[in-house]
């Protein structure tokens, strides 16, 4: 199997009130807007799928489990001015935010969440790993080339 994720996939409680959050609140943009399911991409070649509880256990065969998964979601950025931009902006759209701050492993992070409890943080990573992921890095493209030879 080639290294890679294509969707991430969250059920959400209420659809109506995760399109408010993450379209009309934060600004994205669907690529698919559907009845039970809506499809934000989120970087080249990953969408985050947001399924209805109900559209959900349609699709995989059964229900979620009750409660919020383990898992944070993160979105990089530049500098610690930009995430705090960013957590101002999910604060202002009555989300639950915790303060960015200096951390250990030597980037600033914060975080916030989403109307079903998802965790979104915010981060600055040091070294080659904040290289990676942030846009027009030019890593992510020579790993994939490096590693297909």
């Amino acid at each position: 199997m080639e290294q890679r994720l294509s969707f991430i996939t969250l059920a959400v409680a209420d659809l109506a009130r995760s399109r408010a959050f993450y379209v009309h609140g934060l600004g994205w943009t669907p690529i698919f807007d559907g009845a039970d399911v809506i499809m934000l991409p989120v970087a080249e070649r990953l969408v985050l799928s947001l399924w209805s509880v109900a559209g959900f256990a349609a699709e995989v065969g059964e229900a979620p489990a009750p409660g919020v998964a383990p898992i944070t979601l993160s979105h990089n950025v530049a500098t610690p001015a930009e995430v705090d931009a960013v957590l101002a902006e999910a604060a202002a759209l009555d989300a639950p935010v915790s303060a960015g701050r200096p951390r250990a492993w030597g980037g600033y992070s914060g975080y916030f969440s989403d109307p079903d409890g998802f965790r979104w943080e915010i981060a600055v990573n040091p070294g080659e790993t904040g290289a990676f992921v942030l846009p027009g890095a030019g890593s992510a493209d020579a790993a994939t080339a490096s590693s297909s030879a």
